[in-house]
């Protein structure tokens, strides 16, 4: 587990389950993939990563106790809601990298901007050790425990930061360094395009996992996304467990430099959308 210091202080998440490509009017699908309608996630992975899921889940559970992590109480709803979910984003995301980016999955860095809980950042990192994995997270008694959580799986390619996105997204240790930006339950896409996208390289990709019928929020944010510096890529509807039974996969491509401007000042975002 790392740990890194400045004027900031750094510390060393459940979405795509079956995955099809869905026709918006705002952009064609430009990155294809195969339905993974009856595949187990978790069943693919090594002994040990399937251990170190289940010290994940039983952590979080026991921290459920005492500070608001997850609605969800049982194991196997975690491991349905949460795991599965966070793991079914895999097999998109690298092909939409493979055939965006036209570069290799294997050695990636990727953000989870509001991990919360590590959802689905701990679980990706778990499920490709070779990546470099940010989660950013404001709140400290989250980060405690992800810090926590890190050391009791023993993954060393999770890297914990605590500060807003919109202050890191000025830092230039942070600022358009990333592959990959993902993020779920953080807010609407006007607001997440200019928390994200800053932190996202020229070339890379911003991910967000919404609801059962984005189209409307899609259609709104599309101005704040080009300004920012980046086009929707693609929108696919995902099979979850969620209450409606479908969400949907945002997939931002970051097309140039974000202008300096943004992200703007901490909580100018969610209050003035772009």
């Amino acid at each position: 587990m790392l740990l890194s210091t400045s004027n900031l202080q750094f510390s060393r998440w459940t979405f795509f389950k079956h995955l099809t490509p869905r026709k918006f009017k705002l952009a064609p699908p430009l990155c294809q993939h195969k339905s993974v309608a009856t595949l187990s996630h978790f069943g693919i992975l090594t002994s040990r990563q399937k251990d170190q899921i289940h010290l994940y889940v039983e952590t979080l559970l026991q921290w459920n106790k005492r500070m608001n992590l997850t609605a969800v109480r049982e194991v196997n709803e975690v491991m349905e809601r949460h795991v599965e979910d966070s793991l079914a984003i895999l097999p998109p995301l690298s092909d939409c990298y493979r055939s965006h980016c036209s570069a290799s999955c294997d050695k990636l860095s990727l953000v989870d901007v509001g991990t919360g809980a590590g959802l689905p950042g701990v679980v990706l990192a778990i499920a490709r050790p070779e990546w470099d994995v940010t989660l950013m997270e404001s709140m400290n008694k989250r980060c405690v425990f992800l810090e926590h959580v890190v050391g009791v799986i023993g993954s060393s390619n999770i890297k914990i930061v605590r500060g807003r996105a919109e202050s890191l997204g000025q830092n230039p240790c942070f600022r358009e360094q990333f592959d990959i930006a993902v993020a779920r339950a953080v807010a609407e896409m006007r607001i997440l395009a200019e928390y994200c996208l800053p932190l996202v390289r020229v070339g890379g990709l911003f991910i967000a996992a919404k609801g059962h019928d984005p189209e409307d929020e899609i259609k709104k944010a599309e101005s704040a996304i080009q300004k920012v510096g980046a086009s929707l890529l693609q929108v696919c509807s995902v099979e979850s467990q969620s209450p409606y039974g479908q969400r949907t996969a945002v997939v931002c491509s970051k097309d140039r430099p974000t202008p300096m401007k943004y992200p703007r000042d901490p909580g100018t975002p969610a209050k003035e959308p772009l």
